[in-house]
């Protein structure tokens, strides 16, 4: 039954033709069995952990210390919770649910989750993820965002046979696999993207193997082009929706502006914010702020070619980063890097290659990030619909 399940879901991932499909199969599951309804705190006992000061922690160790998000504040030398545990972090990212299959180091800022043996905790885990958005609009917005015991311990939590717990477990243990593998897939995919656009960027490369420059001319950009900076624009000048985007600070736009300063195909680096260095790419016409450097167009180099040479150096670029106060990128650095000038076909050649690689990798509309996007609502649809049992 399990197999015939996920390999429908797998084969059709149309949810709203799939819905009919979904209380038929937990009515098989259930059998007849009853499905109590029980608070959090009667199925598990909540604990929280206890904080430890910062010279009791290493870089590394087998025990994993979690304070106040998902990401390890350091290392212990012993564990407090078992693995296959439950938790809920209360204060900074308060709210985040999370799930260990190994034993770990719980601080203070941590509610973890012993269950009885009416309930599993993998089970758990997925239930509560349902209750997600209820449980951090619980959280308080002090200076600190915090997440009080009360604030989840009476959440009703349905209780099947841990027969069908076992078994919903199991399909969604499937639905969050093929995501892992489509994302090792996917950052497979980047780093062999990296490897092949720094390759083909390389001079030998770029020399056909040879050891001299033959006809690549190697230049300061600011000969080749021109820096340009952009003109910022007021918050009451943007609007929500509009043909022109505006850049500043960062590759996503922060609104739209009825008009454009740029041209479309047009490359371009964040010069300020925490995205100082970063480089972007415009297929369409659009408006950059100062806080965006731009190039103009020239005869002799394609500014889709321009953006994977700078891409290839972004590494370089964000090292030369003023750090002090607000992030900020100097022109006359950009200026002075050195870059390969091949021939416009050979430029053309390189792109087109690149071009398959940045589609498959890094597009929104194709490629794996799209089919990670739909397995992931997918995912979150069937996970809903597994645990709601029509109370």
């Amino acid at each position: 039954m399990l197999l015939c399940c996920i390999g429908y879901l797998k084969r059709n991932s149309k949810m709203k033709n799939n819905e009919q499909h979904i209380i038929p199969f937990i009515e098989r599951l259930l059998d007849g069995a009853e499905v109590e309804w029980k608070e959090l705190d009667e199925v598990a006992e909540v604990k929280r952990g206890r904080r430890l000061v910062r010279k009791e922690l290493s870089e590394t160790g087998r025990y994993a210390v979690f304070q106040n998000s998902m990401t390890p504040l350091g290392f212990y030398n012993e564990g407090n919770v078992c693995g296959d545990t439950t938790f809920i972090i209360s204060a900074g990212a308060a709210g985040e649910i999370g799930y260990s299959t190994v034993d770990f180091w719980a601080a203070d800022d941590i509610y973890y989750f012993l269950p009885t043996t009416t309930i599993y905790s993998k089970y758990l885990y997925y239930f509560l993820l349902t209750k997600q958005t209820a449980i951090k609009g619980q959280v308080r917005r002090a200076s600190v965002p915090r997440l009080a015991k009360n604030a989840f311990a009476k959440i009703k939590i349905p209780i099947p046979p841990l027969s069908v717990q076992q078994e919903i477990v199991r399909i969604l243990d499937k639905f969050t696999t093929l995501e892992a593998e489509l994302e090792a897939e996917l950052d497979c995919r980047k780093r062999q993207y990296e490897y092949y656009r720094n390759k083909l960027l390389s001079f030998d490369m770029l020399n056909g193997g040879g050891n001299s420059l033959n006809n690549i001319f190697i230049l300061p950009l600011g000969e080749v082009c021109s820096v340009l900076r952009g003109k910022r624009l007021t918050k009451r000048e943007l609007y929500e929706e509009g043909s022109y985007p505006v850049f500043h600070g960062g590759v996503e736009p922060i609104g739209y502006y009825s008009k454009p300063n740029r041209e479309a195909h047009s490359a371009m680096i964040i010069n300020v914010g925490a995205s100082a260095g970063t480089i972007g790419y415009s297929s369409k016409e659009f408006w950059s702020s100062d806080g965006c450097f731009c190039f103009s167009h020239s005869e002799s180099l394609s500014q889709r070619f321009l953006y994977y040479l700078l891409q290839s150096m972004e590494g370089f670029i964000k090292a030369k980063v003023r750090k002090a106060g607000i992030p900020t990128l100097d022109s006359k650095v950009i200026e002075k890097i050195k870059i390969p000038i091949p021939p416009l076909s050979e430029q053309k050649r390189i792109v087109s290659i690149l071009d398959k690689f940045d589609t498959l990798t890094n597009s929104i509309s194709e490629g794996l990030p799209k089919e990670i996007a739909l397995r992931r609502k997918q995912y979150a649809h069937y996970r809903d619909r597994l645990l709601n049992f029509q109370r």
